[in-house]
């Protein structure tokens, strides 16, 4: 018999060095370079790191996943915390292995940690991939609609 090394990926937090390695993940899931949004992301990080959750999914040394979240406090009509994911990604060679969920769950675990009781997110109505990962992790459809208006519309 051989030895069957356990190949689960360990969960730590997201640090500096693996900027570089989110955004190229990112890229491979939506085909277009989101750095600013992620460099922006990592700033705020550094600036209040209480006010995030930034989670990496590693394997022999290889970012395989991640996921971003933020904290509110009193936000959205409500007086508690609660906890806006942002972005999540597993490497697409690793998709269907379980890492998502395992970064749902340490997600969760965190959100707790900080004294969340809701966790949040949004996403297109076309990213039925993502739609259904979502669903998988525990989410339904919130009570409320979110709506937008151009500010460039002529009106009042």
């Amino acid at each position: 018999m051989h030895d069957m090394k356990d190949t689960s990926p360990v969960l730590r937090p997201a640090e500096d060095s693996d900027l570089e390695s989110v955004i190229a993940l990112d890229r491979g899931h939506s085909g277009q370079s989101r750095r600013g949004f992620f460099e922006k992301r990592w700033r705020a990080m550094a600036r209040a790191p209480e006010a995030f959750i930034s989670l990496a999914a590693e394997r022999e040394n290889d970012l395989v996943g991640f996921v971003l979240a933020h904290v509110l406090d009193g936000e959205f009509g409500g007086n508690e915390r609660v906890v806006v994911l942002d972005a999540v990604g597993v490497a697409d060679n690793r998709q269907g292995k379980g890492i998502g969920s395992r970064l749902m769950q340490g997600l969760v675990d965190q959100v707790r940690a900080h004294g969340g009781r809701e966790l949040r997110t949004q996403a297109r109505w076309d990213q039925r991939g993502l739609l259904d990962f979502f669903a998988k992790a525990g989410f339904r459809l919130a009570p409320s609609v979110v709506l937008e208006r151009s500010t460039g519309e002529a009106g009042w």
